[in-house]
């Protein structure tokens, strides 16, 4: 689905520079330049997915709540500080399908002043205009949300771990803010906040600020983000929540049902931060807690500062799958602190992530578990790279006229990690760490573009590397589609007997009962799996299942892998397991490809009927994702 038109949209963010300068603004886009055409390639720092000009940057947002869950709507104001960028006397906020009741400008009191709900864009929602006059700081704006918000979903007891509360929970990135909230919803503006959040008595909410532990009596909670966050981070989430500490900064929130379990899955936490803070410096954002949200989260985590929101699917007992905190973890500075400009520089955060990831994994866990670890991941790019379009295997991928959540695949991930991973390589671990250091300090609390980046790395890693590093290689890197010639293939010695017990298993020469797997961890298991040809046998997939319960696994992660190899083969046996999963589950990286390999095997009535039945527990991102698949819309 397109949108109806190349907006003249948004701020330009910094320019190329060693130094990061203050301002992350840019002149007004002409009409020429918004009508020109997709070869002429994306204005870097531009973002194509925001109407926000460069007249008015906001600095800070007050909000001010009542959450309604018999509506489900949220209900109040959302007051902006702003500051003049450049001329003009408007304001253009973007909001997606949000009820505007009234707005207010000034500086210490507020009078009402016009505004303008403009015309609805598939993707990109309604341009809010508000005339703001002359000497006035401050705006106001009266609004309610919309039950179907895109940023929001509401959850009925029944599908909460409890069963006796709703749960409301919020998912901004990429542009979902703004079905929440009314805002300069681009990563290239940054600010402030604080909030009055009014919710049911019985109920505690947290938000991606400072939190209380306790439920209030009264059911008010004030909340302060005091480091300036862009949009996409605002979060705010109401449940049945209770909290418990796992360190001196950190801790984690979870409804009853899951909080001892969580909180001994992800005891590491502090310690992951710890070492983080040695390579990287000084953790900037105060605490660091978790929030274990229903099923239905449609991600794995998001990096919400202060409080990642976790999906429950990687609480699995033995620690295996706690990388995704780290992950998480590691956006405090690659992503939260450095945050890219646009969608089309997600690598910038993304890429920095995955790699700081495996880093934080290797200290905590042990160098084998790091070789694993980075070889699954180069696998799964692999992957991948079989499947995307070519103009899709760009690290600076060109997202207009699309919907910025096509810009997540592994591509931004561990493409944009194996290229960090190929710099460690050629200049040492040493000096890469020193870069890394200095990179974060010099951007922290910016947003940066790609071509920003690039001159970053010219004017440090080059200068100082230039014997090791080459700026053409690092240009293709970037983009170019696929790998580059010669790129890194990560490998691990772990896998080395997974490999020859596969082949000898496949050849007959082994039976599935024989094999020893006493001491596999999860990633030989998911190797195990993912190497497996696409067709077996029913007798071959009943001796496997036979042998290692494969179907009623609870590893969320290898149970996808099986469940793949199921749907491909039509193995019967596991269908009650895959409706069960994908009816339980919301997590689009299991979903989308279990729903599209149900389709490209002539499932497709099959996938609808459980794509219908889900649905009302899906997350609306969920809904429209997986329903393009299973109703032939996927793009």
């Amino acid at each position: 689905m397109s949108p109806k038109r190349l907006l003249p949209l948004a701020v330009l963010a910094l320019a190329a520079c060693s130094k990061a300068p203050e301002s992350t603004e840019s002149p007004e886009t002409t009409s020429a330049e918004a009508s020109a055409p997709a070869e002429a390639g994306p204005v870097p720092g531009r973002d194509y997915h925001s109407y926000a000009t460069e007249t008015f940057a906001t600095t800070h947002l007050v909000l001010d709540l009542d959450v309604d869950f018999e509506r489900r709507v949220l209900e109040g104001t959302a007051t902006l500080d702003i500051e003049r960028g450049g001329p003009g006397d408007t304001l253009v906020l973007d909001t997606r399908d949000l009820t505007i009741t009234g707005v207010r400008a000034g500086g210490e009191s507020l009078s009402d002043t016009a505004f303008e709900l403009g015309e609805a864009d598939d993707i990109l929602g309604a341009p809010l205009s508000i005339t703001v006059p002359e000497g006035a700081s401050r705006v106001e704006v009266a609004y309610r949300t919309s039950p179907e918000a895109t940023g929001l979903q509401w959850l009925e007891p029944r599908q909460t771990a409890g069963k006796r509360h709703p749960f409301l929970f919020s998912q901004a990135q990429a542009i979902h803010a703004r079905s929440f909230v009314p805002s300069q919803d681009t990563p290239a503006v940054r600010f402030t906040y604080t909030a009055t959040v009014r919710v049911p008595p019985d109920l505690l909410a947290v938000m991606s600020a400072d939190n209380a532990t306790e439920r209030s009596e009264d059911g008010v909670y004030e909340f302060e983000m005091p480091q300036s966050i862009p949009s996409y981070l605002l979060a705010i989430a109401v449940g049945d929540l209770e909290f418990k500490a796992m360190g001196e900064r950190t801790g984690v929130y979870a409804e009853a049902e899951l909080l001892d379990a969580a909180a001994a899955e992800f005891e590491d936490t502090e310690r992951m931060l710890e070492i983080a803070e040695v390579d990287y410096g000084p953790y900037k954002w105060g605490r660091y807690d978790l929030l274990i949200l229903p099923p239905s989260f449609p991600f794995g985590g998001m990096e919400n500062p202060r409080l990642s929101f976790i999906t429950p699917t990687v609480i699995a007992g033995d620690k295996s799958l706690v990388a995704l905190i780290a992950h998480e973890l590691a956006h405090s500075w690659s992503g939260n602190l450095v945050t890219n400009a646009t969608w089309r520089d997600l690598w910038i955060n993304e890429g920095f992530t995955t790699y700081l990831t495996n880093r934080i994994m290797q200290k905590v866990y042990g160098d084998d578990r790091y070789t694993m670890e980075v070889a699954l991941g180069y696998a799964d790019l692999l992957g991948e790279l079989e499947l995307l379009e070519t103009s899709d295997e760009i690290m600076a991928l060109d997202v207009r006229g699309r919907d910025p959540d096509e810009s997540f695949s592994n591509i931004p991930y561990e493409k944009g990690s194996l290229f960090l991973f190929e710099i460690e390589k050629a200049i040492g671990r040493e000096a890469f760490d020193a870069f890394l250091l200095d990179y974060f300090q010099a951007f922290e609390f910016k947003s940066i573009h790609t071509e920003a980046a690039l001159a970053y790395f010219e004017e440090t890693l080059l200068a100082q590397h230039g014997d090791a590093l080459d700026a053409d290689r690092i240009r293709e890197w970037i983009y170019e589609p696929g790998l580059p010639e010669d790129a890194p293939a990560p490998t691990s010695d772990a896998f080395t007997g997974v490999d020859s017990a596969r082949a000898d298993w496949l050849a007959g020469s082994l039976a599935a009962d024989a094999i020893d797997t006493a001491d596999w961890t999860f990633h030989q298991w998911k190797h195990f799996l993912d190497g497996m040809p696409e067709a077996l046998t029913g007798e071959q997939l009943t001796e496997l299942d036979t042998a290692f319960g494969l179907t009623e696994t609870q590893n969320n992660e290898i149970a996808f892998s099986w469940l793949m190899i199921a749907v491909r083969n039509n193995y019967e046996a596991a269908e009650p397991r895959l409706e069960a999963f994908l009816t339980s589950i919301g997590r689009n990286k299991f979903l989308l490809p279990l729903y599209r390999a149900l389709v490209a095997n002539d499932k497709q009535a099959e996938a609808q009927r459980i794509f219908e039945a889900a649905k009302p527990g899906y997350h609306p991102l969920t809904v429209k994702r997986n329903g393009a698949v299973v109703y032939g819309e996927d793009a």
